[in-house]
């Protein structure tokens, strides 16, 4: 496993602490990371020759909002 995929599965895992507030910044890290990794899939699916539409399929969301999101980057 890849260093990445293990800090993904320790920040899943913390989202069940205990204590709220360890859980909350768990998830607002694992949603960081999610965005993160999102936008490289992305940047790498167009490099590859991928579509908008395509991609905004596979994401489950409109081609103009996959476009808005990362056509400009």
């Amino acid at each position: 496993m890849t260093k990445e995929v293990d800090d993904v599965l320790q920040l899943a895992r913390a989202t069940g602490d205990d204590d709220p507030r360890a859980a909350l910044a768990a998830a607002r890290e694992l949603r960081r990371t999610a965005d993160r990794t999102e936008a490289a899939v992305v940047r790498r699916a167009r490099n590859q020759g991928l579509a908008w539409a395509e991609i905004a399929e596979q994401l489950g969301v409109s081609r103009q909002a996959v476009h808005r999101k990362y056509g400009k980057r």
